[in-house]
């Protein structure tokens, strides 16, 4: 959803979403202002387990940097139109060998080699399809979107895309080697 209509830089909505007294989240998709609204208990529940499991795999194997939600990733820069696209994915996740030191106080300056999103129930088809157009665009090798209504994972790569179902399990590919999530458990069907 827009909600101004001038363009804006990275470095314009880290200003604007940073000063004092403002509680609004917001991404940035080819310099316009996207609202983000609060997720709900289910939609936190389910980035939170893959934050979780993620995060203790990449630390265990020495991978990579994990982010949480609300992690802004400037995905694309324009140097002459103030087209700056800035996406903060449910999880992000960065390879070692691309980020070796630590990760930045403000924005993450690149795509996440992995990006999570969960599908919220207010989330529009066309919203998600632009996410999912930026991440691809702009470099994210993978992308998770979570759809808790379908109980489904599809994987998107930029060479295609496979849907999983509850008897799947996710498997980080060549991303997160080893690493599988049982479906079931994510969605807590024991």
């Amino acid at each position: 959803m827009a909600v101004r209509e001038r363009l804006y830089t990275a470095q314009e909505l880290w200003e604007f979403s940073h000063r004092p007294g403002e509680s609004a989240r917001y991404e940035l998709t080819e310099g316009q202002l996207a609202l983000m609204s609060p997720a709900g208990g289910e939609h936190g529940d389910l980035a939170s387990e893959l934050d979780m499991r993620i995060r203790m795999f990449a630390k265990q194997h020495r991978l990579g940097h994990v982010s949480a939600a609300e992690t802004g990733f400037i995905l694309h820069r324009s140097s002459d139109d103030k087209r700056d696209t800035v996406r903060a994915p449910d999880v992000g996740f960065i390879v070692l060998a691309r980020w070796p030191g630590k990760l930045p106080k403000g924005y993450i300056p690149t795509a996440p080699d992995l990006a999570v999103e969960v599908v919220s129930p207010g989330d529009s088809r066309r919203d998600i399809r632009e996410k999912l157009r930026d991440y691809l665009r702009y470099g994210v090798r993978m992308v998770w979107m979570i759809r808790p209504a379908t109980r489904t994972v599809t994987l998107h790569r930029p060479t295609g895309k496979r849907t999983l179902t509850i008897d799947d399990q996710i498997d980080g590919g060549d991303l997160l080697p080893g690493l599988k999530i049982p479906i079931r458990d994510i969605f807590h069907d024991e």
